[in-house]
């Protein structure tokens, strides 16, 4: 029976039944006034029957209570330690009692099965209640009680009697077992820890005093919007059912995960290494974007004006697959000699293209240079010999060609061609005819002697005076040795 019970059955047992109220005796009947008749007084009753029947009335009320008492229901709580709880400790649900544990029991591996009762207005629990062994204070033997976390009341009821697993509970953490945890290698990572906490704060102590400041407020708007997130606990409910399924989808992808993580690791690390060329990519960032912008502001004139090419070019792209189609067969044939081309130039292997060639070129001029260098001297000693016979170049070709009757003739920027027709075979006759002659006629009107001419002099002389060249007279060619 809980403590409110009892004292409603003690304050009730000890409390003493009210008198009935004395009625004033009623008047003489008939109305009639006369003199007063002395009425016998009536013996007093004893009152011991009312004690009787307020003790009937209490032990009642007591028997009661003590039957409706048990009313709650029990659940069975599996815990790793008990530690310290005793049998009427309290059970309480946001610090207000709501039931008392009635046994502790040690299983076969060594758990604690504690027996609670939880009182009517609260039972019954449902799935996905927790518990937890708390305590108010270190000073307290016994000072233990159990907080109940109710599952939300939209979940499947729990029977009387229902087991919640060790898996649900939380067994409280004794100093001892704190102090014990402490051994060295757990106080050397605590040290490590500490100081690692004391670099990370250097020299920013004062943001980090602002940051305290402000935690209490942030700590309170956080407490806000969890009491708006469980204002709606149905809500609230789906929304962790789904966080659970979504977590239990990443949990059976746990190996992706971790690659992932494992990757994430590295790029941060990777990311770490270059923080110096980071904070510079950083401190040059608003450069950046201030050149982007004026970039961007610049490229609005350009799209203009490549709207409009486009809109100018649109009639000539209707030729465009007529010229692709012949660029197509340029290619295709042209293909193959750029193969050959670039085979020629850089062909693999050793010693078997133009490219190795011309590297070798400055050796060989320079084993020419050194291994003959009267050859050389010679050589650059006959050039001003040489350079005489260079405007007779033309001459000289049609000597040994058709005996000196016809040469080069100059070209529009003062050179010599190469190339002269020549129509010695036939004769232009009547009507535009051409009339075949003999070889005597062929070789009628060539003049002999001519030793001296000078260069062009194989043809008639030209209009500007270009031809004979002489030189100025320094070739000592005679220019009236003409055909």
């Amino acid at each position: 029976m809980s403590p409110m019970g009892r004292d409603r059955v003690s304050r009730m047992a000890t409390s003493a039944p009210p008198r009935a109220p004395r009625t004033p005796p009623a008047p003489p009947r008939g109305g009639r006034s006369g003199p007063s008749r002395t009425t016998p007084a009536r013996p007093r009753r004893p009152r011991w029957p009312y004690g009787l029947a307020a003790l009937a009335v209490g032990l009642a009320v007591l028997i009661y209570l003590l039957m409706m008492g048990s009313s709650g229901t029990e659940y069975r709580l599996m815990f790793e330690t008990a530690e310290l709880l005793v049998r009427g400790n309290q059970v309480q649900v946001g610090g207000v009692p709501v039931g008392r544990v009635k046994n502790i029991i040690l299983t076969r591996n060594y758990r604690a099965e504690v027996i609670i009762e939880v009182e009517s207005p609260l039972a019954p629990l449902h799935a996905g209640t927790t518990a937890e062994i708390k305590y108010p204070s270190l000073s307290g033997v016994a000072n233990r009680y159990i907080s109940l976390s109710p599952g939300p009341n939209n979940f499947p009821a729990l029977r009387a009697g229902a087991r919640i697993p060790v898996t649900h509970t939380k067994s409280p953490v004794g100093l001892d077992e704190v102090l014990t945890a402490l051994n060295p290698p757990t106080r050397r990572g605590l040290r490590q820890v500490i100081k690692g906490w004391g670099e990370l704060y250097a020299g920013v102590e004062g943001q980090v005093n602002i940051t305290t400041h402000y935690l209490a407020p942030s700590l309170r708007s956080i407490s806000n919007v969890f009491g708006e997130l469980t204002r709606d606990e149905k809500t609230f409910a789906e929304f962790l059912v789904n966080t659970a399924k979504a977590t239990t989808v990443i949990g059976a992808h746990s190996e992706n995960l971790r690659s992932l993580i494992g990757n994430a690791d590295t790029t941060f690390q990777a990311i770490g290494s270059q923080q110096e060329a980071l904070a510079r990519g950083l401190r040059l960032l608003p450069v950046t974007f201030t050149q982007g912008t004026k970039t961007f502001n610049e490229l609005i004139p350009t799209l203009a004006a490549l709207r409009e090419l486009v809109n100018v070019s649109k009639p000539n792209t209707k030729t465009l697959p007529l010229f692709l189609e012949r660029l197509r067969a340029l290619l295709v044939k042209g293909t193959p000699v750029v193969h050959n081309l670039g085979l020629g130039i850089s062909r693999p292997g050793p010693h078997n293209d133009f490219t190795e060639a011309a590297l070798q070129l400055p050796q060989l001029a320079k084993t020419l240079e050194t291994a003959s260098p009267a050859t050389v001297a010679a050589e650059r000693e006959s050039i001003p010999n040489t350079a005489f016979f260079g405007p007779y170049s033309p001459d000289l070709q049609g000597l040994f060609r058709n005996f000196g009757q016809a040469s080069a003739y100059y070209d529009a920027n003062g050179h010599y061609i190469h190339v002269s027709p020549v129509f010695n075979s036939f004769r232009l006759g009547e009507n535009n005819t051409l009339t075949p002659i003999t070889p005597q006629e062929g070789v009628a009107g060539l003049t002999t002697g001519q030793l001296r001419r000078c260069p062009g002099a194989a043809t008639n002389p030209a209009a500007d005076g270009s031809s004979p060249y002489t030189a100025g007279g320094l070739l000592g060619c005679i220019a009236s040795e003409i055909p």
